[in-house]
């Protein structure tokens, strides 16, 4: 039985994840930039805070706006006690907890900055607390914090220009998110069969005893019956693209070539399921379906799909379409 293979992964967006926010979400958001909060009122009377671009009730689009708080109770809440400054937006201990501001007649999840789990209560009152440097997030609401009964909330502080530049005007239209996930992931021990004979320069896909379709790479099981692939079977290394696409954004990965680069589903061949993979030594103005490819491997290899450099043309005729129509 091969070693199975546990690998630590990184998945980041360069630059954050953008994304445009339309006119509800984008109202919603000003109203944060200018120290406010704001709702929606539907057809049944609720007003729900953050809002939503169609009643959730009856479908129709939201149309009455009504500002809400700046009070709110907290309806429930967890403790976080250790944050990760990579990952929590406060750097001391808080509580995750779902806020309903006054007038509101939902909850929305947010961060109260209450010293410890001990000040932390089921109806309790807070407040917000808004940073200075807003453009229009979320976290311009910094956290809600405890108030005593009739305490006043802060007043919100003057929004601050940016060193060099202007204040933010205008209605918010995007908003840019940071995204980092780190996990660590265990092949299994049919892929780890598949990684290790990566490592002596082998393709290797399996087969259950009742079917003679080869998976590559092999996830251990037949998808349409479920047995187990008991039976391993050397694939390619040459191939027929199936389907690609042309890749002009840089900076997606530190491996990537430079742009424009192909990404393709190659057909090797003996296989029942493509590959995805890498194209090189062509350009990509030339890729085809049908086109017929070869692997070329990296000049050390492991336990790891980047054993296969890329695939390249073989200068084959291309492959009929009938020999690959049903992998599509």
């Amino acid at each position: 039985m091969s070693e199975a293979l546990v690998e630590h992964h990184v998945l980041e967006y360069p630059g954050g994840y953008t994304r445009s926010v339309g006119p509800v979400i984008g109202r919603f958001l000003t109203a944060l930039r200018d120290g406010r909060l704001e709702g929606v009122r539907i057809a049944d009377g609720r007003v729900l805070v953050p809002p939503t671009e169609y009643d959730p009730v009856t479908g129709a689009e939201v149309g009455e706006w009504v500002e809400v708080g700046p009070t709110g109770r907290v309806r429930s809440w967890t403790w976080v006690a250790r944050p990760d400054p990579d990952l929590h937006p406060l750097g001391h201990p808080f509580a995750f907890a779902l806020v309903q501001p006054e007038g509101a007649d939902t909850a929305m999840l947010h961060v109260v900055d209450a010293g410890s789990p001990d000040a932390m209560a089921i109806g309790m009152l807070v407040g917000p607390r808004y940073r200075a440097e807003r453009v229009g997030s979320v976290r311009d609401l910094e956290a809600w914090v405890p108030l005593a009964d009739g305490e006043h909330v802060a007043v919100v502080p003057p929004l601050a220009v940016p060193e060099g530049g202007e204040a933010p005007t205008g209605p918010v239209g995007g908003i840019v998110s940071r995204v980092r996930l780190e996990y660590d992931i265990n092949a299994g021990e049919a892929p780890s069969r598949f990684l290790h004979g990566l490592e002596q320069r082998r393709i290797l896909g399996e087969h259950s005893r009742t079917s003679d379709e080869v998976y590559v790479p092999p996830r251990g099981s037949d998808a349409k019956t479920g047995l187990p692939t008991e039976i391993e079977v050397e694939v390619g290394p040459r191939g027929t693209v199936t389907t690609f696409c042309v890749v002009n954004i840089p900076g997606l990965s530190e491996l990537a070539p430079e742009v424009p680069y192909v990404c393709a589903q190659v057909l090797l061949d003996g296989a029942h399921t493509p590959l995805f993979a890498l194209l090189g030594e062509c350009d990509a103005g030339d890729v085809r379906m049908g086109m017929r490819v070869e692997a070329v491997w990296a000049d050390e290899v492991g336990p790891d799909q980047r054993s296969i450099r890329w695939f390249r043309p073989t200068g084959e005729p291309d492959a009929d379409p009938s020999t690959f129509e049903a992998y599509l």
